[in-house]
């Protein structure tokens, strides 16, 4: 029976493609994005994270860990030794602040199906449908296509937000399930894109130029990071080689939030995440004009 780790199922969706939609967070990515506001999706594996302003120091979770992977230390509040580390969460279970939560649940196709179906009557009145994300759903291959073949055998409309970095014959295998591709774009310099997520982006790019060869609907997606990937040339870069794609439906600029911050730190996460103050809306609307310039204001959004 073909599972996956999902770290989330959000309801009624209205910002992951058209319509109410439901949202499915895998777990796992091939990018590690500076300002990545789910530093949870990274890891591909189930794990416990730590919010640190929660733990009252009770030393619960230190005393039902039958290996002794959880320890208290005075300079850093509490050790984690994932090496010897069971997985058995009594740790999270024992305590009563909630500091300690496991991220990550392994669902089969039907289980995720049953939370989907619940939204269906909301599907059909707003167009709205499935997304897959994350983390990357690729990542997880396997998962990612039955779910996507199990979704369309009950007629609910699919979208896959990815970052394009996969093999294009894994995202060509999952065309006929995807009725809406939202694609990212960080960066059109490659050794700033490496820089910024970890990843050079010719595949990214050599992806994007095929599906839309393959006539599927897509999105693009461009995150605004002040300073990072904000200059007039980056976007009329992306611009200029998005305009002459026929199967652009529109261009949505995300701006950079402070969320990822206020997510619980995992014991093996040392990368932190970008604290950058967030674009102000003036600064959105002039690189929106510039995307506009190229593809038509009412793509833009």
């Amino acid at each position: 029976m073909t599972t996956g780790v999902i770290f989330d199922i959000q309801r009624f969706s209205l910002h992951d493609g058209p319509g109410i939609r439901t949202t499915v967070f895998f777990k796992g990515c091939p990018l590690k994005c500076l300002w990545c506001h789910n530093p949870e999706s990274i890891n591909p594996d189930i794990e416990l994270a730590f919010y640190t302003h929660k733990c009252i120091n009770c030393g619960s979770c230190v005393r039902v860990c039958p290996t002794g992977a959880l320890q208290n230390d005075d300079l850093k509040g509490k050790k984690y030794d994932r090496e010897i580390c069971q997985f058995c969460w009594k740790c999270a279970e024992a305590c009563p602040g909630e500091a300690l939560k496991v991220q990550g649940k392994r669902y089969t196709v039907e289980e995720v199906l049953t939370e989907v179906l619940r939204d269906l009557p909301f599907y059909k009145q707003s167009g709205g449908g499935v997304t897959l994300s994350g983390g990357e759903p690729t990542f997880q291959f396997d998962f990612c296509l039955a779910l996507l073949e199990a979704c369309k055998e009950d007629n609910i409309s699919t979208a896959l937000d990815t970052s394009g970095f996969v093999l294009w014959e894994r995202l060509e295998r999952l065309l006929p399930f995807v009725d809406i591709f939202l694609y990212d774009i960080k960066h059109m310099d490659s050794e700033e894109h490496k820089r910024l997520t970890g990843v050079p982006n010719e595949v990214i790019l050599e992806n994007l130029l095929k599906l839309d060869k393959a006539g599927k609907p897509i999105e693009i997606r461009i995150p605004i990071i002040p300073s990072y990937n904000d200059s007039e040339k980056n976007i009329e870069a992306v611009s200029n080689f998005i305009k002459g794609l026929k199967s652009i439906k529109g261009v949505r600029l995300l701006p950079y939030h402070k969320l990822g911050l206020s997510k619980p730190w995992l014991f093996n996460n040392k990368r932190g995440i970008l604290d950058l103050e967030p674009p102000k809306k003036d600064e959105i609307e002039r690189l929106k004009e510039i995307v506009a310039t190229s593809i038509g204001r009412e793509k833009v959004y």
